[in-house]
């Protein structure tokens, strides 16, 4: 475990908030200085972020730590820090936040709002994935929430106040699941650290202060429940919250209307970003924290990842907005990445190098995340290029666009085949090792899986036809191709998309050692039932 004698994750953390109250200070006229400030906060925290990247021992554990006493009385300390669960997730936030202002250096309603909202949101974005500690991290989660809530109300499209409403309450409701289950945690073990909880579970200690609890409310209140019971209700709780943020079917029906109505911005960052934070709950909170329930639950959680996949990649085929299509396409690909997660659960005697399996499959999972925001965020902005163009969302409206948009249909093209797997992009690797060590485990739902990734490569194809081959629509005969800013956001995303194709080996390494230490964790633990 390393520590940082310069507060770096702090620093990566709150610049933008920092940014967000100098602008706070500013006129509502001064728009240009606005966007500059903005820019320039989600640029320093981009280049201090590289700089932890490029410092990253991932063999070293917890890295650049920092652990202050904050509220003594009540055990909570001040505590962030990131291993290979998490260093690529603040990467990817660093990556795409400025990416998105970008896309907006147009806007010219509510400027001032609109900015200092993005910089709210990419504070509470990093801080999910720094924070070690519920109580803060709690504090970051739901500042996701609010901003987001503004952005689509705002600034989204006609039948925006339905999906911010919508999006408002499917996202607290899961919110509420995850602070009751903490809190009863607390009242047992008087700690909400989670590496302290995950050693708990990981020797059974979580189990025994949950039993007493269960025991004293019984004493106090003469309601029984089992201690088991009572543990999975725990489990439950937290599930929904994260289940509801991925999301995961069935509670996936907020994202395609938030997506829709979100702006091109909002889109990008919601899906490349906020999506991920959901799968990193399972990966830093219900994993290790909750190893038994997610063991006995682990086939009904493999049915909602098969589901997630196989219905959502048909819900896309079935879009004619091309907006919903590429929402629904991130319930399919999110799906991949809990098939993988929930893979490393299972158990497979007959297998003989299951632990190396389990950590292809975890490897995997990560990278899909990764990869998917990358790509889900080329999509959305090149999305958004041709509504400002043509203001409609129609695919049947487009066609032969690749005549006078020659440069928009290339980048579409390449980020339509990272999506979809092609090899050499990136998304075939995350794919590739999911489907390589979920597959010998459980054998019968990883081949099931496998109807998504032909559904997810008929409705994609089908979309670049639609959108850039047939003949050219008389209307958009004078269509202006990409500019040099919009060229600029898609080849930086491409980069990604062609460095982990061809080379994922530093992404992988990254992550490899926590995910071998949470295999393991699985492998040798004696959880205390309860």
């Amino acid at each position: 475990m390393t520590q940082s004698s310069i507060p770096l994750l702090s620093l990566i953390t709150f610049m933008p908030l920092v940014a967000a109250a100098l602008i706070l200070l500013l006129p509502k006229t001064s728009e240009r200085e606005i966007k500059l400030i903005a820019l320039g906060a989600s640029m320093i925290s981009l280049l201090t972020t590289l700089c932890v990247w490029s410092r990253f021992d991932p063999n070293a554990g917890l890295a650049f730590e920092e652990r202050w006493s904050w509220i003594p009385t009540l055990n909570v300390d001040y505590r962030l820090g990131v291993d290979g669960l998490s260093v690529t997730m603040v990467l990817l936030t660093a990556i795409v936040t400025p990416l998105a202002l970008l896309a907006h250096w147009k806007q010219d309603r509510n400027v001032k709002l609109f900015f200092i909202l993005f910089l709210l949101l990419q504070t509470g974005m990093f801080g999910v994935f720094t924070a070690l500690n519920f109580f803060h991290w709690f504090i970051f989660w739901e500042l996701g929430l609010i901003p987001m809530y503004f952005l689509i109300k705002i600034w989204g499209a006609e039948d925006r106040t339905y999906a911010s409403f919508k999006f408002f309450v499917y996202t607290l409701a899961g919110s509420v699941g995850i602070l009751l289950a903490f809190s009863f945690i607390y009242l047992a073990t008087n700690s909400l650290d989670f590496l302290d909880l995950r050693q708990k579970a990981a020797s059974g200690e979580l189990g025994v202060a949950i039993s007493r609890l269960v025991a004293s409310i019984h004493e106090r209140t003469g309601f029984h429940v089992s201690a088991s019971c009572f543990g999975s209700l725990l489990f439950w709780g937290t599930f929904l919250g994260f289940a509801i943020k991925v999301p995961i079917w069935p509670f996936h029906t907020w994202l395609p209307d938030a997506h829709t109505q979100a702006p091109t911005g909002g889109s990008m960052l919601l899906a490349a970003v906020l999506l991920k934070m959901g799968v990193y709950g399972f990966l830093r909170i219900i994993l290790p924290i909750f190893p038994d329930q997610v063991h006995a639950h682990v086939h009904v959680l493999l049915f909602l990842a098969l589901a997630s996949i196989v219905f959502g990649a048909f819900a896309a085929l079935a879009q004619t907005d091309f907006k919903r299509l590429v929402a629904y396409s991130s319930v399919n690909h999110m799906g991949y990445a809990m098939l993988g997660i929930f893979a490393t659960v299972a158990s497979a005697p007959n297998v003989a190098d299951i632990a190396n399996e389990k950590s292809a499959a975890l490897n995997g999972a990560m990278l899909q995340m990764f990869n998917h925001g990358i790509s889900s965020a080329a999509l959305f902005f090149l999305v958004g290029v041709i509504y400002e163009r043509t203001h409609t969302r129609k695919l049947e409206e487009y066609g032969g666009l690749r005549k006078n948009m020659p440069i928009y249909a290339g980048i579409l093209g390449i980020s339509m085949f990272s999506s979809l797997g092609l090899p050499g992009l990136n998304g075939f690797v995350g794919e590739f090792l999911v489907f390589k060590g979920a597959f010998p485990i459980v054998t019968l739902i990883t081949s099931l899986a496998t109807i998504g990734l032909v559904i997810t490569a008929v409705f994609l194809l089908g979309m670049m036809q639609k959108v850039c081959f047939g003949p050219l629509n008389t209307k958009w005969a004078g269509l202006p191709d990409m500019t040099g800013r919009e060229i600029f956001i898609g080849a930086v995303l491409m980069f990604f998309m062609f460095w982990i194709g061809i080379y994922p080996g530093p992404m992988i390494n990254a992550s490899n050692t926590a995910v071998r230490q949470l295999v393991d964790l699985f492998q040798t633990m004696t959880v205390a039932k309860f």
